[in-house]
């Protein structure tokens, strides 16, 4: 059932890129964009077998606003409505519980998907000697410290201050995670800084910026010709919207209402192509799917709510992004 699920997704990304380009210019906001027809072949790696549960019926979604348009990717709302909960980043309990209750899953399609493509022993207690990582939109370090236990050499930044005191004062409380280098900056900055990392990740980031696809440019720019980008986010489905605004948010109450904008979220079929363009190619995409008797999240072929995606930079990769 898994791999037929594949295979349909497989063939709908490659029905995408015969779409018209001012279809996609509306849903990225970038009324200059122009993509290129959808050539490469994402390399779908099989995950377990899932029972698609039954989805239950939203209110009607708020409609995308294609007018909205930036020139940065900073969303001064969203900064603002997370920097208000900074102080609750390692509260388990707390409204980032679904991150702490999500991070060993994320961080095992991290480990498999960057030892295969760096080729480190995935079983070795620090598989990522050796390499430098940044954690773009890293909040309070619960993604970043464990990539440093696992030996990388890992930036840490984020655009909220108060963020970033939290991840500092945190860290120090372990040697091992002490070494972090936390930074209250952007991508953008880090561009302009000519920073260069073997691994750029983003988790839980793109669906909260105002321009997905400059945001993608810089996360592009920041990789190392060879080196390997991981993005995770959230579809934009009648189902993630169940179960990511109207279940976690106002049913559960999971997350403080308002967390997340539909109209925001980001198709797996716009997140290729966005990354496509910004000359990083899809090669792994699993779905997070949650088990609500063990509590637990695992990975998936069901990317239909949250997904994460491993892309590759070509190793001769020189061309200047425009």
């Amino acid at each position: 059932m898994a791999s037929k699920l594949v295979r349909n997704r497989l063939r709908t990304l490659c029905r995408i890129s015969q779409l018209s380009n001012a279809r996609f210019n509306n849903k990225l906001r970038d009324p200059n964009s122009n993509f290129p027809s959808l050539h490469n072949q994402v390399k779908w790696r099989s995950y377990s077998e899932v029972s698609q549960p039954t989805p239950i019926n939203p209110p009607p979604p708020p409609s995308p606003n294609p007018s909205t348009t930036s020139t940065s990717s900073l969303n001064e709302f969203e900064l603002a409505k997370f920097s208000a909960i900074s102080e609750t980043w390692w509260d388990a309990e707390g409204p980032f519980k679904p991150l702490h209750m999500m991070n060993p899953t994320r961080l095992a399609f991290i480990r498999s998907s960057l030892c295969r493509h760096f080729r480190k022993d995935p079983n070795c207690t620090r598989p990522f000697e050796g390499l430098k990582f940044v954690d773009v939109g890293c909040g309070g370090g619960i993604l970043t410290e464990p990539l440093a236990r696992m030996g990388a050499t890992v930036m840490g930044v984020d655009a909220v201050d108060k963020n970033i005191k939290i991840a500092r004062l945190h860290a120090d409380l372990d040697p091992k995670a002490s070494s972090i280098e936390y930074r209250c900056t952007t991508a953008e900055n880090l561009v302009e800084e000519q920073r260069q990392f073997d691994a750029v990740i983003s988790l839980e980031v793109i669906e909260h910026v105002a321009d997905p696809a400059g945001f993608c440019k810089s996360v592009s720019a920041l990789t190392i010709p060879g080196g390997a980008t991981v993005i995770s986010t959230i579809n934009r489905s009648m189902r993630a919207y169940a179960t990511t605004i109207v279940a976690a948010e106002y049913l559960l109450q999971w997350l403080p209402k308002g967390t997340h904008q539909w109209s925001s979220f980001v198709t797996p079929e716009e997140l290729v192509l966005i990354l496509q363009r910004a000359s990083i190619t899809v090669q792994e995409m699993a779905g997070f799917v949650y088990n609500p008797l063990t509590g637990r999240w695992f990975l998936s072929d069901d990317i239909s709510v949250n997904y994460i995606a491993l892309g590759t930079k070509p190793a001769n990769s020189d061309e200047t992004l425009d």
